[in-house]
């Protein structure tokens, strides 16, 4: 069967260095840290002080009070990064065949809030609040979506921890190809800047206890010690190439390549030969018909943990070979801090800005590799250079890969 060719017209960010997609990439490209103290908890009593918080955020300035009442945090992320996306697609959904239209947006934890708020109700034998079940299940990003927007088309939640945002793009990239929708907004979302969450992550050893915001997140650097809890919301409209053209659409980039693997090795480390990111990584290149050589740029997963900086450099290597010395790679991360599942989400859409810009931006607070960690991770600044193809990396708690090839569209 025929394939269709999917390309994306519309782009939706809430992050920590911004509500728009504008203000994330000009905080990028200008190396700001959106990174600093934690403010959403009281951490006065716990060793991690810093997140990548988002600012200035509020729920009706995207939607109406009720609905923004019926929604935990990280759905209300999604659906006001979603009205940006589709404003910025100019697509007129009542012009368009709702069953046509699918969601794929997902969350790796849901909302921790009401958790935190309904538990201490129930141990004391006190009635729980109704909405208590619909807030916090993580598919409610996506049905929120739907239900804003009146899209009746496949609608799911892919949750695959830290690899949420990529896959929930890979799938909906697949959904358009084998023609069970036309348009599909896709994408990631989380707020888990809670309590629960602080000291769960705390107690892995996982997260940094830095307290200098410019030395908290440094992927790729000798001196990394965790990774930075991030939060926000990344959404793509993705669209079938003809159905785009038709109407007239801005055409951003082409998605071209998406690969998955699990490493089937460890609940929470990535495999340490790199084999299984690797090969996600090559099938991607497969999927998109490319050679290791063909390129560019490396969106890197880089959490700044030890472990997984180490071996995302030794899948990087895996997959390209000697192309690897020439790529360019950054992490994102190191700016807004590690969004879980809506990290690949915001990543991707790094990717299709640095190709239409011919820009990576900077690894901040990054400067200093050692031993294996001997690639182009963009340290000091960023740099301006030609990109036709670029991958996307996620790694994700329990041994999920994703990769995603986002090219520059030809006719």
């Amino acid at each position: 069967m025929e394939t269709r060719r999917v390309v994306i017209t519309g782009m939706g960010a809430i992050t920590p260095l911004g509500n728009s997609v504008e203000e994330f990439w000009n905080g990028l490209k200008e190396g700001r840290n959106g990174i600093g103290p934690i403010t959403k908890v009281d951490v006065s009593d716990f060793k991690v002080k810093l997140a990548g918080e988002v600012k200035g955020f509020d729920p009706l300035n995207y939607m109406e009070f009720k609905p923004a009442k019926r929604m935990g945090l990280f759905s209300q992320y999604a659906v006001a990064a979603t009205k940006e996306a589709i404003e910025d697609s100019g697509l007129d959904t009542e012009k368009e065949d709702p069953y046509r239209i699918g969601v794929i947006v997902g969350c790796g934890i849901g909302c921790m809030q009401k958790h935190e708020k309904e538990i201490p109700k129930f141990l004391a034998g006190e009635k729980l609040d109704p909405m208590y079940i619909p807030l916090v299940i993580a598919n409610m990003a996506s049905a929120n979506i739907a239900i804003r927007f009146g899209l009746k088309g496949k609608n799911m939640d892919v949750s695959t921890a830290c690899a949420t945002g990529t896959h929930c793009i890979g799938e909906a990239y697949n959904s358009i190809r084998l023609g069970e929708a036309d348009v599909m907004i896709a994408g990631g979302t989380e707020a888990a800047i809670t309590a629960t969450s602080i000291r769960g992550f705390a107690a892995l050893t996982a997260l940094t206890s830095e307290t200098d915001p410019d030395k908290a997140s440094r992927p790729f650097d000798k001196d990394r010690s965790g990774f930075v809890l991030g939060e926000g919301a990344g959404i793509l409209v993705l669209e079938e190439y003809g159905h785009a053209v038709k109407r007239g659409a801005p055409i951003l980039a082409e998605i071209s390549g998406y690969g998955v693997t699990n490493d089937a090795y460890h609940i929470t480390s990535p495999s340490p030969d790199g084999s299984g990111a690797g090969t996600a990584m090559k099938i991607a290149m497969t999927n998109a018909g490319l050679n290791p050589t063909d390129i560019d740029y490396i969106n890197a997963h880089g959490t700044s943990t030890h472990h997984n900086d180490l071996f995302e450099t030794r899948a990087v290597k895996y997959a390209l070979g000697p192309a690897a010395k020439s790529v360019s790679i950054n992490s994102t991360k190191s700016m807004t801090g590690h969004l879980l599942g809506g990290a690949g989400a915001i990543e991707a859409i790094v990717c299709v800005k640095a190709i239409l810009e011919s820009y990576v931006h900077v690894t901040r607070n990054s400067f200093e590799g050692e031993d294996e960690l001997d690639l182009d991770y963009t340290f000091g600044r960023g740099k301006t250079r030609n990109i036709d193809n670029c991958m996307s990396n996620s790694l994700g708690f329990g041994g999920h890969n994703a990769s995603l090839i986002f090219s520059k569209v030809k006719a």
